[in-house]
C-alpha cells in the first residue's frame, strides 16, 4: 500500500505540472483526486505495517490492551494519573497483602524478600490492627517497601519518605515495623490497648 501511495503522489505531481503549464483544469481536479488517494493509501499502509509489527511481537491486535510508543520505538511506561482523581497515589507494596486472621496478621507472601535491610513486621493482634486502623495518627513509609514507621525510625534515615495516615498505610497493605514499633506505641498514646 506505501508504495502505491508513493506511485500515486507522483502521478498527482505530474498532473499538477501538466495542469499548470497548459491551463487545463481537468488535469488539476484529476491531480487533487490523486493526492487524495495517496493519501487514503498511505494511512491504510501504516495501518497495515504496524498491525504486521505487532504480530511480529506477539502483541494483541486492535481489540485488546495497546502499547505506546515514545520516541524511537521504545515502549513507554504507563503511569496512572494521580491528580485530581480522588486517590493519594500511593502504590501497593511489594508483595502480597496482609491478611488477618483470628490469631492476628499474617503476611502474604514473602512481602519483605530481597530487602536484607527491611526490619520484621510487628506483631500485632487483629484487635490492635482494628484500633489502628481507627486512628489519625500518620506514620511514614518508603513507596515500595512493606513498612510503615515511625517519624525518628532509624530505619528512615537516608531514605526518602513520606507521612501517610496510618489507617491509609494498613489499608493499602503496609505492616507495622518491629524496630520502632509504631503499633504499641500509637495505641498507647491514644489511650488504648
Amino acid at each position: 500500500m506505501i508504495v502505491a501511495s508513493l506511485a500515486l503522489i507522483l502521478v498527482a505531481v505530474v498532473l499538477l505540472v501538466l495542469g499548470l503549464a497548459s491551463g487545463s483544469s481537468p488535469l488539476l481536479v484529476v491531480s487533487i483526486g490523486a493526492s487524495l488517494l495517496a493519501a487514503v493509501a498511505l494511512v491504510a499502509g501504516a495501518r497495515q505495517a504496524a498491525t504486521g509489527r505487532a504480530a511480529a511481537r506477539g502483541a494483541p491486535d486492535s481489540t485488546g490492551p495497546t502499547v505506546q510508543e515514545g520516541p524511537s520505538g521504545i515502549p513507554t511506561q504507563h503511569v496512572p494519573p494521580t491528580v485530581d482523581t480522588g486517590d493519594a497515589g500511593w502504590r501497593q507494596p511489594p508483595g502480597s497483602p496482609v491478611t488477618v486472621d483470628a490469631e492476628g496478621p499474617v503476611e502474604g507472601g514473602a512481602v519483605a524478600d530481597g530487602y536484607d535491610d527491611e526490619p520484621a513486621a510487628q506483631q500485632i493482634t487483629t484487635e490492635q490492627a482494628a484500633l489502628l486502623a481507627r486512628l489519625p495518627d500518620e506514620v511514614r513509609v518508603v513507596d515500595g517497601r512493606p513498612r510503615y514507621h515511625l517519624a525518628e525510625c532509624a530505619h528512615l534515615l537516608g531514605r526518602d519518605h513520606e507521612p501517610l495516615p496510618v489507617a491509609e498505610a494498613a489499608e493499602l497493605g503496609f505492616t507495622p515495623c518491629g524496630q520502632c514499633t509504631p503499633g504499641t506505641i500509637l495505641l498507647s498514646e491514644s489511650g488504648r490497648r
